[in-house]
């Protein structure tokens, strides 16, 4: 991925995500994140065309053999769809609450659900956004959308809490590491500086590149950690295709983002695929099929959820002083 705004996983020449497979590195299978089985069968194939899904139930609905409450099942499994980053089910959904289709009609909530398919490069969505007209960015998005609260911690005792706090990355992907041995050498001369664990800057560049040098996304991604052009000057990197430069401009930004985010490892992992503007506006983890896959591959291999950051480097993220915060 690229840093600060959206970013690709894909490097030049290939249109899939990047071979490595955090299942094969753990020895799991690494099933993608995949909208959940639906519970109302006209739904199963409508994502791309809720015309057809309204139209099937209204048929079943003159046939006596549906109910009002069907509608709520269809809105409430494109919500869940929706908040796994389906971006076919965001417009489904917002193409509901657009027409007032089984829920009520509300252009500010269809807004927002077809500006985060929208920003998936879902083309309906695209057009539809443009015949809304009541759109607020404050207003607040819809229940089932909101992040989980995080799940409470049994409190171990202090010898089990240390034990489970120097938890590190696995033996496959201490192998994986070490067998970059130059770019291994390079992070442990440069993660230092940055205060940055070694395992963390390899995680990030394993997942952005795959240890290519010369990885380009399609959004010109460049690089080791994949830096776009607007990142790179932001940390003053001359030359993204050369290796020590390249680690030191993502190293500076994860640096940034880990103070930004005070050491929340999946946030940051968000905000370095999909932008820090991204993760507060959707209040944790956004709603991008993309970015769920990329913090997983990320707290996966890296095998923590926290990081030491350095107080006081930047002015921290609005999104710490609310009460929920996005896991997955």
């Amino acid at each position: 991925m690229a840093c600060a705004n959206t970013m690709a996983n894909e490097v030049e020449g290939s249109t899939s995500e990047p071979s490595i497979n955090v299942g094969q590195i753990t020895g799991n299978s690494d099933a993608p994140l995949t909208a959940p089985k639906l519970g109302v069968q006209d739904t199963k194939k409508t994502f791309k065309n809720p015309n057809a899904m309204l139209v099937a139930m209204a048929f079943k609905f003159k046939n006596s053999e549906g109910t009002p409450k069907d509608y709520a099942v269809v809105a409430a499994d494109y919500c869940r769809a929706a908040k796994l980053g389906d971006a076919d089910a965001q417009y489904a959904l917002g193409w509901m609450y657009a027409n007032g289709r089984g829920v009520p009609l509300d252009e500010q909530i269809a807004g927002q659900l077809f500006t985060m398919a929208a920003e998936q490069g879902h083309a309906r969505a695209k057009e539809s956004l443009a015949t809304i007209s009541n759109m607020s960015s404050q207003a607040p998005l819809l229940a089932c959308l909101l992040p989980d609260p995080p799940a409470p911690v049994a409190i171990a005792p202090n010898s089990e809490t240390a034990e489970i706090e120097q938890k590190s990355i696995s033996v496959e992907t201490t192998k994986l590491f070490n067998a970059q041995g130059n770019i291994l050498k390079l992070v442990n001369k440069l993660a230092p500086r940055y205060d940055i664990d070694v395992n963390l800057a390899m995680t990030f560049i394993a997942v952005e590149s795959r240890f290519n040098t010369m990885a380009t996304s399609p959004k010109n991604a460049q690089g080791l950690m994949q830096l776009i052009p607007e990142t790179a000057e932001r940390f003053g990197v001359k030359d993204a295709y050369k290796a020590e430069d390249n680690i030191k401009g993502g190293l500076s930004y994860l640096k940034w983002l880990l103070a930004y985010f005070k050491g929340d490892v999946q946030l940051v992992a968000a905000a370095y695929n999909a932008g820090e503007g991204a993760v507060n506006k959707y209040k944790g983890i956004p709603p991008y099929a993309e970015t769920q896959k990329y913090v997983q591959k990320i707290t996966k291999l890296y095998n923590k959820t926290t990081h030491p950051y350095k107080e006081n480097l930047v002015k921290a993220s609005p999104l710490l002083s609310l009460p929920r915060k996005t896991t997955i």
